[in-house]
């Protein structure tokens, strides 16, 4: 009689502590474990004023109904901390260490808001984790080390957070890896090396502190942003490997060198190679086909390429470029053709091959300031490129007028 008692007593407070619904695969009740952590993690967070994404957890009832929470059975799969619809505040708080014991966590992710403290370095526990997002909070400290031990991390984005160190090379080595997304912090060190047999698909890494080299990438690679750095070197050994890039931003670094004609072939939708130090001929081999292409405060020289003039955003401004503006970049621009904005100022250009009498059509851009002629025709100039109309005579050697 007295055991039986005991055994409904303690039936009794599993019951109020967690309560099997239908939907899940088995019937039963949440992983102690689990429910313990999920309980850690609700403690060190909180509802920012207008969020009200903790209101559905109710300890006394099934933690796998709760707004986020995913389970597979009795344990814990998914977790996704915040109100996720557009404009929803976020959370504040931190994340606690306890998200390590959720040993069948697949997927954590964080809505923006602001999360502050470390990334938890218990994450390395969660052996099945593929996917790992908590972008756009107030996350400090460095990038654990021990993430290197997720081998089935496919997603790492702590962007926009204020993430410092180095970036561990442990991270490059993970071998399901296919988006690394740690841009807006403030890492520094090097890029890391990553093996040819990584599968990453999207690098992103602008506005940090990097520098050194850019390093050798897969070859499979898509997306690569590594802008906003100190980085230098030259980059003609590294870039004609990446044949499937269709995005490519290398602005506002320190890099050198020529660019291989093999880029501009490259299936891209954005090149921008802008404010380096990038130097030599442009020539493109065929027909640039790329809708934005930014070359723009460099030490490029030369002609301009006629084969350019199949891009519909393309600014050579702030360079060395000499000789007549080729016939078919003013035809594509005047004909109201694909090219959309012509930023040319700040060079050494002598000429246009063809009269531009005719008014431009207003939905295209034109800027010529500051070359070795006098614009034959009069078209509004972002305020930066100045005020005259045309370089000294003692800049323009060749000019004759």
């Amino acid at each position: 009689m007295a055991v039986t008692a005991r055994l409904g007593a303690v039936v009794a407070c599993v019951v109020l502590a967690a309560v099997a619904v239908a939907p899940r695969p088995a019937a039963g009740i949440l992983d102690p474990v689990d429910f313990l952590a999920l309980q850690a993690v609700r403690r060190s967070l909180d509802d920012m004023p207008g969020s009200e994404f903790f209101d559905g957890w109710d300890f006394t009832a099934d933690p796998c109904g709760f707004p986020g929470v995913f389970c597979d059975g009795d344990r814990v799969a998914a977790l996704a901390l915040g109100d996720p619809r557009a404009g929803s505040p976020g959370l504040t708080g931190r994340l606690d260490p306890a998200l390590g014991r959720l040993s069948a966590l697949t997927e954590l992710s964080l809505v923006p808001g602001r999360v502050e403290g470390e990334l938890p370095a218990s994450l390395s526990s969660c052996s099945n984790l593929r996917f790992l997002a908590v972008s756009k909070n107030l996350l400090s400290g460095q990038i654990p080390d021990g993430f290197g031990a997720l081998s089935n991390l496919r997603t790492l984005d702590v962007s926009f957070n204020q993430i410092s160190g180095t970036i561990p090379p442990s991270i490059a080595a993970l071998p399901s890896i296919t988006n690394l997304i740690l841009c807006h912090n403030q890492l520094t060190g090097g890029v890391p090396s990553f093996p040819d047999s990584s599968p990453l698909l999207r690098l992103d890494l602008k506005h940090n502190a990097l520098s050194g080299g850019v390093p050798t990438l897969p070859a499979w690679l898509q997306y690569l942003s590594l802008s906003a750095n100190k980085l230098t070197g030259t980059v003609d050994q590294v870039l004609p490997r990446l044949t499937r890039l269709n995005f490519l931003d290398l602005s506002m670094n320190q890099l050198e060198g020529p660019i291989p004609a093999s880029v501009f072939s490259l299936p891209l939708s954005v090149l921008q190679l802008q404010r380096n130090f990038f130097a030599g001929l442009v020539q493109p081999s065929n027909d640039v086909m790329i809708p934005m292409v930014d070359l723009s405060y460099n030490r490029f020289w030369g002609q301009l390429s006629p084969l350019l003039a199949g891009v519909g955003q393309l600014y050579l401004n702030n360079n060395r470029f000499t000789g007549e503006v080729p016939a078919r970049l003013v035809q594509e621009l005047v004909g109201s053709g694909g090219l959309q904005v012509l930023y040319l100022q700040h060079n050494f250009l002598t000429g246009i091959e063809i009269s531009l009498s005719s008014s431009l059509p207003s939905t295209v851009s034109l800027c010529l300031m500051y070359n070795c002629m006098v614009p034959p025709v009069y078209a509004p100039c972002p305020i930066k490129a100045g005020s005259q109309n045309t370089r000294p005579a003692d800049q323009c050697p060749e000019w004759r007028g």
